[in-house]
């Protein structure tokens, strides 16, 4: 039955994410230079526009499923792990946690991947003719995920550059930190030991909470020195953080939803709250 009950929100998740990665994959057979002809531009740059129009659609349907699944775990009040972390996320405190943190996190993550950029040397309207404001989207030519590129220019230091991997990742990573965050904040107010190996725990979920982070600490480490080769390759490393850490964010609320868990089943949280 509980299968049977969720499974709405499930194949919009399932779908949403299916969805995404068919559209990396069919955009990326536009990404042979040899196509971006004058008279092929214009066809490319609508295929372009409605790339992002897929992309909101897709990201949409992921987020009322995941508001459905959600929602049916609370109402059925089961006794799995699942249940427990969505009761345990269920109240108002939680929810205010998870959407601050979504945000701020998500915002963090812009400035560290380069989706906010601030270049004071450069004047985007002389050294590239823009126009301030404006934007335009790069149809080409990259792999499958980084391209088509929305550029924005808000003044002449700040931009935008969004990357489709980018944020794709932005937005999971950024939920997954904000749904660890909210369920650590419920296990800390059940459990106020705080010593020993929870300490070790707790500058672990720090950087757990914090994949971006381990780049960023890299170059500041090693310095600037070494110029542009050594920015692209701690930029590539990063994403290799961010992708480790997804598995570990997945995993991790389920691990403390062990703790929250009492004996017979049923969640330490209210949920009412």
């Amino acid at each position: 039955m509980e299968k049977k009950s969720t499974g709405k929100g499930k194949k919009l998740i399932v779908f949403g994410f299916v969805s995404i990665l068919i559209l990396f994959l069919i955009y990326g057979r536009y990404q042979d230079p040899e196509l971006l002809t004058p008279s092929a531009i214009d066809s490319i740059q609508r295929i372009a526009f409605g790339f992002y129009v897929i992309l909101v659609i897709s990201f949409g349907a992921i987020a009322f499923g995941m508001y459905r699944y959600h929602k049916e775990k609370v109402e059925i009040g089961g006794k799995d792990l699942s249940t427990i972390i969505a009761l345990t996320t269920w109240n108002s405190k939680s929810r205010k946690v998870l959407v601050i943190t979504f945000i701020g996190y998500g915002v963090f993550f812009s400035l560290v991947s380069g989706t906010l950029v601030y270049q004071p040397e450069v004047n985007f309207a002389i050294h590239y003719g823009a126009t301030i404001p404006s934007g335009f989207i790069a149809p080409c030519c990259d792999g499958p995920g980084y391209m088509p590129k929305i550029i924005i220019y808000l003044t002449e230091h700040i931009g935008l550059q969004i990357i489709p991997i980018n944020l794709v990742l932005q937005v999971i990573v950024s939920y997954l930190v904000g749904l660890n965050t909210a369920i650590a904040v419920n296990a800390y107010s059940i459990s106020k030991k705080g010593r020993g190996a929870s300490s070790i725990g707790a500058a672990a979920g720090l950087f757990i909470a914090c994949p971006t982070c381990a780049g960023t600490f890299l170059s500041i480490f090693v310095g600037t020195a070494s110029g542009i080769a050594l920015s692209i390759a701690l930029s590539q490393l990063q994403t290799v953080f961010i992708a480790i850490s997804i598995p570990i964010l997945l995993v991790t609320p389920y691990m403390m939803a062990k703790k929250l868990r009492n004996a017979d089943g049923s969640c330490k949280v209210n949920n009412t709250k």
